[in-house]
C-alpha cells in the first residue's frame, strides 16, 4: 500500500475544503463550487494509474 499516494490525496483534500471554506465565507459561491470540482478531478487523475493496476491485478488473480 502506498502510504505517500493517501497522504497527497487527503493533502488535496484539506486544502480544498479550505479555499473553499473561504470562498464561501466571501460570497463567491460559484467560484467554491468550481474548485471543489476541481479538487476532486485532480485526485481522479491521481488515482487513474492505481486503478489501472488494480484492474490488472484482479485480471491475473482470476485469469480473465
Amino acid at each position: 500500500m502506498d502510504i505517500g499516494l493517501i497522504l497527497k490525496v487527503a493533502g488535496v483534500g484539506v486544502l480544498v475544503a479550505v479555499a473553499s471554506q473561504i470562498l464561501v465565507k466571501s460570497g463567491k459561491d460559484e467560484q467554491a463550487m468550481l474548485l471543489t470540482v476541481a479538487g476532486v478531478i485532480v485526485v481522479m487523475l491521481m488515482l487513474v494509474s492505481e486503478m489501472g493496476e488494480l484492474i490488472s491485478t484482479v485480471r491475473s488473480v482470476f485469469g480473465l
